[in-house]
């Protein structure tokens, strides 16, 4: 195996950026979330983002992992508790601030998100904390949270014994949960923890299926870090066959044929939080066609605000979240979306907000790479003298 010297890839940077913004905008209760829900097939911006986050782990973690395993499990393990960290504030503000807002003006939009913690808040703070209970908009990080911790594992098993291994076994679960692991497993923990929790608490996301995912992501980072990407190896021919069915299911998301092949008519095969079997085809072909067209790709996207955006991806998918739930606030009624002024004001108002927290974290780092430079070169000179 060789042992390239890796660094962060600033165009999955770009990318990353790319989705956060795409998610904002699908999240964002504006009209604007009509267009950009999944306007490509059957791509959403979540799949994106975890995919795109395994692979910048992979490719920034490998080297590191083939000349000390126990090093790159502790830092994995140190990110983690870090991102759970980010989790619990989230959870904070929503069993707090929404919740105060919720029992006070009733607005729907805000209730619903987190009617089970008003009617059982002791079961869903602990349920919460343990990563069983994920309110909407808040299930991604605990995904995250549970991906990262066991990370380690895959690149052990996948420097040590092959990634065959690790695909093989990834390919069992996801085929497990199209028939029904999660379920199986969530009567299990509500049986161990005896917290009631119905499984649409539980988060959107089909775990034992979107690690699946971030395997794939993991994988390809590895390889592409090691020179050796498989993307490059498709042949042509077989491209062409992916720009086909890519065609196809962009033909199926926008109802081009007829009232048969829709995505409703095609069913659990398409659904996003199952990672329905038709869906794996949609995203291995709009992967490998992407790839095709990355030198274009990278042109488009590799500017700002996206390199920013995506360099502090963690906290500007926080604060997202909370512009997102001031979005919501300000719905009534039965109205669903805001229009005019106010949609407009409020996209503007996150947007800004977003690129504030994204580059303050940019700029933090920095500071903190500078002075860590300057103590090292301080402590080689003072070596030296001595």
């Amino acid at each position: 195996m060789s042992d390239p010297k890796t660094q962060r890839r600033p165009e999955l940077d770009a990318l990353r950026g790319l989705f956060l913004v795409w998610m904002t905008f699908t999240h964002m209760p504006t009209h604007f979330s009509d267009f950009v829900n999944q306007p490509v097939g059957f791509v959403s911006s979540a799949e994106g983002f975890v995919f795109l986050s395994a692979m910048l782990v992979g490719t920034v973690y490998l080297r590191e992992a083939m000349e000390d395993v126990s090093g790159v499990i502790v830092k994995l393990w140190r990110r983690t508790l870090k991102i759970y960290g980010y989790h619990l504030l989230m959870l904070a503000f929503a069993f707090t601030v929404a919740a105060l807002f919720a029992e006070k003006t009733h607005r729907a939009a805000i209730y619903n998100l987190i009617n089970f913690y008003l009617a059982h808040p002791k079961t869903a703070i602990i349920g919460g904390v343990l990563l069983i209970y994920c309110p909407p908009l808040l299930d991604i990080l605990p995904m995250y949270v549970l991906f990262m911790f066991l990370t380690p594992i895959a690149l052990a098993l996948g420097v040590r014994y092959g990634w065959r291994w690790v695909l093989g076994g990834s390919a069992m679960l996801w085929i497990a949960a199209q028939f029904g692991l999660r379920e199986l497993v969530h009567s299990w923990v509500v049986r161990i923890t005896h917290l009631q929790i119905p499984l649409q608490e539980t988060g959107a996301f089909n775990l034992f299926a979107w690690q699946g995912v971030w395997i794939a992501g993991l994988w390809l980072g590895v390889k592409s870090a090691q020179g050796e990407m498989p993307l490059k190896r498709v042949p042509r021919y077989v491209v062409v066959v992916c720009g086909v069915v890519c065609v196809f299911f962009l033909a199926v998301r926008h109802h081009w044929l007829g009232p048969v092949l829709t995505q409703e008519s095609l069913g659990i095969g398409l659904d996003k939080w199952q990672i329905g079997p038709m869906r794996v085809v949609n995203l291995a072909a709009f992967l490998i066609v992407g790839y095709w067209m990355r030198r274009y790709l990278v042109k488009l996207i590799s500017v700002e605000p996206f390199l920013t955006l995506g360099k502090a991806s963690l906290q500007v998918f926080c604060a997202h979240v909370f512009f997102v739930f001031v979005g919501l606030a300000l719905l009534y009624e039965d109205v669903p979306q805001l229009h005019g002024a106010r949609a407009y004001g409020m996209l503007s108002l996150t947007f800004a907000g977003l690129m504030l927290v994204a580059m303050r974290e940019v700029r933090l780092r920095r500071e903190a790479k500078a002075a860590a430079t300057a103590a090292k070169n301080a402590a080689t000179v003072a070596e030296s003298a001595s």
